[in-house]
């Protein structure tokens, strides 16, 4: 396999040996026979297919089920480079949960002129309604996922911050499953964290925010839109391994300031939810009036205490790609560091200069909606036709302010297996963290999603990418 010099290949250094962090995995890589990985490749397809691990895609027409590509190779990190990220991954969610608790209080980051207050007062997911008010435990955003990407053998870079509700730990925990069915051998000559407990570790830290009014052990619920949902494998793949009830918003009603769950001997309360329903459909009386995925007047009883939701509404704001371009300066605020992970350099457009900038360089940029995901609402300059860029100059000059742009990145590569054998595709890395009040808890990896198309920078499952096991190495 060889790579493109212009990108960092996390296998392979540019004289072609193999970097340390792979050294175990081609020892055994090279004694394998091409034929039986290419039956465990076809194998792990089908074991995927036969769990139901699909996503939808939304498109103007039609919703369609896929499967989500697996690739067998795994990402592979040192134990000191994983060490250098947790601490970097730490200080950045506290300071993004400091950044809630202050935006929905005191607003000391606005006084001090360090971020402008348009950011959150036309943002949709900036919340009247939590002003005031802090969640049990003082957490706002109990489950993180930060989405990094490499350049090189040193530098990694934070590419959007996901605090609503991040998706995609199923598959994480399905790839390792996964491999150490296919390659129990493997696991035994290469020593690898363990990632299985995260459902466990799920449980205790939301168990740990419950409400002032929990007796006994807390009640935890996860709930979700149902079946219908892009990710509703995942809400009933966590629901089962945590041991907790998946519900929808039928099966909660409040009753005596308590939201409470239909049961086969009664409704009977709980204490923490882990929500997978968007802020706008939680509560019919207090947000959209016509949504019934979601339990009238949940908003009354968690103000009042007596329900933990998880994530807190109103953390969507940390999510908005305009505030993303704040956080070196959110981070210094509140924790009063430089930022160990730095940001991409993002251009917002919303300012005359850089709007002007943007503008004339749009065929080398990368553009983005503020409230975007899922690789939706993009433009990729070095890529894009000449009608492509012309549509986003006309939505830039329109609404400066829903977008921001940086630049196209030389994302690390990392190996797929091919029919051809190993082939180097560009790669992110979104780990997941717990946080309950008296801890930040980083499982050791992640989900590392893959652009399985030869030369494509686009990594989303719904823009046709995959993912592959991470491997965070033991010392």
């Amino acid at each position: 396999m060889t790579g493109d010099a212009e990108f960092f290949d996390e296998m392979r250094d540019p004289g072609g040996a193999v970097r340390e962090a792979y050294a175990g995995y081609c020892d055994w890589f090279d004694d394998q026979e091409t034929a039986l990985l290419r039956r465990k490749h076809t194998e792990a397809e089908s074991n995927f297919r036969k769990t139901g691990i699909t996503f939808n895609v939304y498109s103007e027409e039609e919703a369609e089920e896929r499967l989500i590509p697996f690739d067998m190779v795994p990402r592979v990190i040192t134990a000191a480079e994983w060490r250098k990220l947790t601490r970097g991954i730490e200080q950045r969610v506290s300071a993004l949960n400091a950044f809630m608790h202050d935006l929905y209080h005191r607003q000391e980051i606005i006084r001090a002129g360090r971020i402008p207050e348009r950011l959150f007062r036309n943002n949709d997911a900036w919340l009247p309604h939590m002003v005031g008010f802090t969640p049990p435990g003082g957490i706002y955003t109990h489950i993180v996922g930060i989405d990094l990407v490499r350049t090189g053998p040193d530098e990694f870079y934070v590419l959007e911050d996901n605090a609503r509700t991040p998706s995609g730990v199923s598959y994480m925990l399905e790839n390792r499953e996964t491999m150490m069915a296919m390659f129990p051998e493997l696991f035994m000559r290469v020593p690898v964290e363990s990632v299985s407990d995260y459902p466990r570790r799920l449980a205790k830290s939301l168990a740990a925010c419950a409400p002032d009014c929990t007796v006994g052990k807390p009640t935890v619920a996860v709930l979700t839109p149902g079946i219908y949902n892009s990710a509703y494998f995942e809400h009933a793949f966590l629901a089962d391994q945590m041991g907790a009830e998946l519900v929808e918003g039928s099966d909660l009603r409040v009753i005596d300031g308590r939201v409470a769950m239909r049961t086969t001997s009664g409704y009977q309360p709980v204490d923490v939810i882990y929500r997978r329903v968007d802020d706008d459909f939680l509560d019919p009386l207090t947000f959209n009036e016509d949504s019934v995925l979601g339990v009238p007047a949940i908003m009354d009883v968690y103000r009042a205490g007596g329900v933990t939701i998880a994530n807190a509404p109103g953390t969507g704001v940390a999510d908005d790609k305009a505030i993303y371009s704040f956080m070196p300066e959110i981070v210094e605020f509140y924790t009063g560091e430089k930022p160990l992970l730095p940001n991409v350099e993002t251009h917002r457009c919303a300012d005359e200069e850089s709007r002007k900038y943007v503008l004339d360089n749009l065929a080398e940029l990368v553009v983005k909606e503020v409230h975007g995901s899922g690789g939706y609402g993009m433009l990729i300059g070095p890529t894009a036709t000449k009608k492509q860029i012309a549509e986003f100059r006309k939505k830039i000059a329109d609404k400066p302010e829903n977008y921001i742009a940086q630049p196209t990145l030389a994302l690390s590569t990392c190996p797929i297996f091919t029919k051809k054998g190993l082939a180097p595709r560009h790669v992110d890395l979104r780990p997941f963290v717990l946080v309950s009040p008296d801890k930040i808890d980083i499982t050791p990896g992640g989900l590392t999603r893959v652009a399985l198309d030869e030369g494509s920078l686009v990594v989303n499952s719904s823009q046709g990418g995959g993912t592959k096991d991470t491997w965070v190495l033991k010392d």
